[in-house]
């Protein structure tokens, strides 16, 4: 609540340009954030196991990514250092442990987690920390 306060009370007018791109990278985060949950969610009622393919294929945590996005938009439009300094809280204390801990959890998959890790980023998608290579 700290961002739409601060554009409250604090008269800032975000530019057009920073509107536009905290809108798209809302609308992603939202799609990444819901779309992902509802894969893990219906795809771990039906079988046990790593999932690899649609949302997960190329960052184990997209639901993670959608919800850094979706928050840093509301951050970015605020105008102000405050709430990234909240989130930046957030994502490195409790979110970078939660990540980590569940790539120890996973780990124990051994060669199919191996070959997964490989061709995935724990947060970013592969093709983007590869600097845009295509990956096989």
């Amino acid at each position: 609540w700290l961002a739409p306060y601060l554009l409250i009370t604090s008269g800032y007018e975000a530019s057009n340009t920073t509107l536009c791109a905290s809108a798209i990278a809302y609308a992603l985060g939202v799609v990444l954030m819901v779309g992902s949950d509802a894969q893990k969610y219906f795809v771990l009622k039906e079988r046990r196991g790593l999932i690899t393919n649609g949302f997960f294929a190329r960052t184990r945590n997209p639901n993670y990514l959608g919800e850094m996005m979706l928050y840093g938009s509301f951050a970015a439009v605020s105008g102000h250092w405050q709430p990234w300094a909240v989130l930046a809280w957030v994502w490195v204390g409790i979110f970078t442990p939660n990540m980590l801990q569940k790539e120890a959890r996973m780990s124990r998959h051994g060669h199919l987690w191996d070959a997964y890790a490989a061709r995935s980023g724990m947060l970013l998608p592969k093709p983007l920390v590869d600097g845009g290579r295509t990956l096989q």
